[in-house]
């Protein structure tokens, strides 16, 4: 278990790998792959432009990169993950933001990517409710009766863009 916490200070810029046996919080920006065998924290106003592996991952900032941890990951409110996330415990609180797969589970094989076509039609996770999982020896038609309800999917996630309306063009170019 670590005992040493290092932290990685608001006006601190780190660009390269950052490794080591110790717990690790980042308050400012990693330019670079984080690899600790202690727990990772990402403040607020922290900012990890690559992958993070660690024991325990908290993340209150923003990571671009993969997140994967020994024990669990948790997202609070204000996070802002792209990339994929991987532990054997994850948690994902109101208000924090992931775009990539979430994967769950103890093995150390990389989620497989599926075409969207194909993501639509995948059998249904371990623990879904049994209406929506298919069996190989019968068909999915037999899922459409009248007793059986339609699975209802959460929306798409939402992800604001950041670009310049076409009248703030023209503006400028008037000037």
């Amino acid at each position: 278990m670590a005992t040493n916490v290092s932290v990685i200070g608001r006006t601190t810029r780190v660009r390269g790998r950052v490794t080591g046996d110790v717990d690790l919080q980042v308050s400012g920006f990693v330019e670079g792959d984080i690899a600790v065998g202690g727990d990772v924290t990402v403040d607020g106003p922290g900012i990890v432009g690559a992958n993070v592996r660690g024991r325990r991952l908290v993340v209150r900032g923003a990571v671009k990169g993969d997140l994967v941890g020994e024990e669990a990951v948790l997202l609070e409110e204000g996070a802002r993950v792209v990339g994929d996330v991987k532990a054997p415990r994850i948690a994902i609180a109101p208000g924090a933001l992931v775009r990539g797969f979430v994967q769950t589970g103890e093995g150390d094989a990389a989620p497989a990517r599926a075409p969207r076509a194909q993501a639509a039609s995948r059998a249904a996770p371990k623990g879904a409710p049994a209406a929506i999982e298919t069996r190989a020896d019968k068909p999915a038609a037999h899922l459409s009766g009248a007793n059986s309800a339609a699975p209802r999917r959460p929306p798409p996630p939402v992800v604001p863009a950041l670009k310049k309306a076409k009248g703030q063009i023209a503006k400028k170019k008037e000037r």
